[in-house]
Protein backbone atom coordinates (compact mmCIF):
# COMPACT_ATOMS: atom_id res chain seq x y z
CA UNK A 1 0.00 0.00 0.00
CA UNK A 2 1.70 3.46 -1.25
CA UNK A 3 1.96 6.24 1.81
CA UNK A 4 -0.60 8.53 0.27
CA UNK A 5 -3.41 5.23 0.80
CA UNK A 6 -2.39 4.27 4.34
CA UNK A 7 -3.01 8.16 5.20
CA UNK A 8 -6.61 8.44 2.90
CA UNK A 9 -7.36 5.17 4.83
CA UNK A 10 -6.25 6.50 8.60
CA UNK A 11 -7.98 9.58 7.60
CA UNK A 12 -11.52 7.35 7.35
CA UNK A 13 -10.21 5.64 10.98
CA UNK A 14 -9.59 9.45 12.56
CA UNK A 15 -13.22 10.67 10.77
CA UNK A 16 -14.82 7.24 12.18
CA UNK A 17 -13.56 7.10 16.11
CA UNK A 18 -13.89 11.23 15.64
CA UNK A 19 -10.17 11.69 16.08
CA UNK A 20 -10.55 15.85 15.52
CA UNK A 21 -6.97 16.83 15.92
CA UNK A 22 -5.38 13.25 14.29
CA UNK A 23 -7.99 13.88 11.46
CA UNK A 24 -6.83 17.78 10.74
CA UNK A 25 -3.18 17.27 10.24
CA UNK A 26 -3.98 14.18 8.07
CA UNK A 27 -6.05 16.52 5.49
CA UNK A 28 -3.31 19.05 5.12
CA UNK A 29 -0.73 16.63 4.46
CA UNK A 30 -3.08 14.88 2.06
CA UNK A 31 -3.87 18.45 0.42
CA UNK A 32 0.42 19.19 0.60
CA UNK A 33 0.60 15.62 -1.36
CA UNK A 34 -2.71 16.70 -3.78
CA UNK A 35 -0.74 20.02 -4.84
CA UNK A 36 2.56 17.90 -5.37
CA UNK A 37 0.53 15.51 -7.14
CA UNK A 38 -1.51 18.58 -9.56
CA UNK A 39 1.97 20.45 -10.17
CA UNK A 40 3.53 16.93 -11.76
CA UNK A 41 0.54 16.01 -13.66
CA UNK A 42 1.63 18.81 -16.59
CA UNK A 43 4.73 17.11 -16.97
CA UNK A 44 3.88 13.56 -16.23
CA UNK A 45 0.38 13.28 -17.27
CA UNK A 46 -2.94 13.88 -16.58
CA UNK A 47 -3.60 10.65 -14.34
CA UNK A 48 -0.53 10.78 -12.80
CA UNK A 49 -0.16 9.96 -8.86
CA UNK A 50 2.53 10.23 -6.27
CA UNK A 51 5.19 7.28 -6.11
CA UNK A 52 6.00 7.02 -2.15
CA UNK A 53 9.22 8.88 -2.83
CA UNK A 54 8.05 11.84 -3.49
CA UNK A 55 5.29 11.64 -1.01
CA UNK A 56 8.32 11.30 1.32
CA UNK A 57 9.46 14.32 -0.10
CA UNK A 58 6.25 15.92 0.94
CA UNK A 59 6.22 14.50 4.29
CA UNK A 60 9.82 15.81 4.93
CA UNK A 61 9.09 19.34 4.04
CA UNK A 62 5.63 19.38 6.23
CA UNK A 63 7.82 18.35 9.25
CA UNK A 64 10.50 20.33 8.38
CA UNK A 65 7.91 23.08 8.65
CA UNK A 66 6.92 21.58 11.92
CA UNK A 67 9.91 21.79 13.12
CA UNK A 68 10.15 25.24 12.28
CA UNK A 69 8.01 26.25 13.68
CA UNK A 70 8.16 25.02 16.88
CA UNK A 71 11.56 26.39 17.15
CA UNK A 72 9.57 29.77 16.77
CA UNK A 73 6.81 29.29 18.80
CA UNK A 74 9.65 28.71 21.76
CA UNK A 75 11.45 31.68 21.10
CA UNK A 76 8.33 33.81 21.41
CA UNK A 77 7.70 31.95 25.00
CA UNK A 78 4.35 30.33 23.30
CA UNK A 79 5.23 26.59 24.75
CA UNK A 80 1.02 25.67 24.30
CA UNK A 81 1.80 26.09 20.30
CA UNK A 82 5.01 24.25 20.15
CA UNK A 83 3.13 21.91 22.06
CA UNK A 84 0.44 21.54 19.48
CA UNK A 85 3.13 21.78 16.92
CA UNK A 86 5.28 18.35 18.43
CA UNK A 87 1.79 16.27 18.36
CA UNK A 88 1.32 17.11 14.29
CA UNK A 89 5.32 16.53 14.05
CA UNK A 90 4.67 12.96 15.82
CA UNK A 91 1.93 11.77 13.49
CA UNK A 92 3.46 12.95 10.68
CA UNK A 93 6.75 11.42 11.34
CA UNK A 94 4.83 8.03 11.66
CA UNK A 95 4.37 7.63 7.89
CA UNK A 96 8.31 8.54 7.52
CA UNK A 97 11.24 6.89 6.63
CA UNK A 98 12.81 5.64 10.49
CA UNK A 99 15.01 8.65 11.27
CA UNK A 100 18.91 7.59 11.82
CA UNK A 101 20.82 7.82 15.21
CA UNK A 102 23.20 10.39 15.21
CA UNK A 103 26.03 7.99 15.78
CA UNK A 104 24.89 6.83 12.22
CA UNK A 105 24.68 10.42 10.86
CA UNK A 106 28.38 11.10 12.09
CA UNK A 107 29.65 8.18 10.24
CA UNK A 108 28.19 9.09 6.98
CA UNK A 109 29.18 12.31 7.19
CA UNK A 110 32.62 11.11 8.43
CA UNK A 111 33.16 9.34 4.94
CA UNK A 112 31.53 12.10 2.90
CA UNK A 113 34.28 14.20 4.46
CA UNK A 114 37.06 11.31 3.43
CA UNK A 115 35.34 11.08 -0.07
CA UNK A 116 35.21 15.11 -0.28
CA UNK A 117 38.93 15.43 0.64
CA UNK A 118 37.24 18.11 3.10
CA UNK A 119 40.26 19.59 5.29
CA UNK A 120 37.86 22.77 6.93
CA UNK A 121 34.52 24.31 7.30
CA UNK A 122 35.05 26.16 3.59
CA UNK A 123 34.56 22.25 2.17
CA UNK A 124 31.15 22.31 4.06
CA UNK A 125 28.95 22.66 0.85
CA UNK A 126 30.53 19.89 -1.18
CA UNK A 127 29.99 17.56 2.09
CA UNK A 128 26.82 18.51 2.74
CA UNK A 129 26.11 17.59 -1.09
CA UNK A 130 27.61 14.20 -1.32
CA UNK A 131 25.81 13.34 2.85
CA UNK A 132 22.26 15.08 1.95
CA UNK A 133 21.13 12.24 -0.76
CA UNK A 134 22.21 9.43 0.92
CA UNK A 135 20.04 9.97 4.33
CA UNK A 136 17.35 11.43 2.17
CA UNK A 137 14.35 11.71 5.10
CA UNK A 138 16.13 9.92 7.40
CA UNK A 139 18.18 12.49 8.94
CA UNK A 140 17.24 16.34 9.33
CA UNK A 141 19.34 18.63 7.17
CA UNK A 142 20.15 20.91 10.41
CA UNK A 143 21.16 17.58 12.26
CA UNK A 144 23.73 17.14 9.24
CA UNK A 145 24.61 20.53 8.97
CA UNK A 146 25.78 20.81 12.96
CA UNK A 147 27.73 17.49 13.08
CA UNK A 148 29.48 18.38 9.89
CA UNK A 149 30.19 21.98 10.88
CA UNK A 150 31.86 20.15 13.86
CA UNK A 151 33.85 17.73 12.38
CA UNK A 152 35.54 19.84 10.05
CA UNK A 153 36.42 22.41 12.53
CA UNK A 154 33.52 25.26 12.18
CA UNK A 155 32.04 23.26 15.03
CA UNK A 156 28.88 25.10 16.20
Amino acid sequence: MSIKQQIVDDMKAAMKSRAADRLEVLRMVKARMMEAEVSLRAAKGRDYELEDAESIQVLTSYAKQRRDSIDSFRQAGREDLATKEEAELALVQEYLPRQLPPEEVRRIVQEAIAEARATSARDLGAVMKLVMPRVKGAADGKVVNRIAAELLGGGK
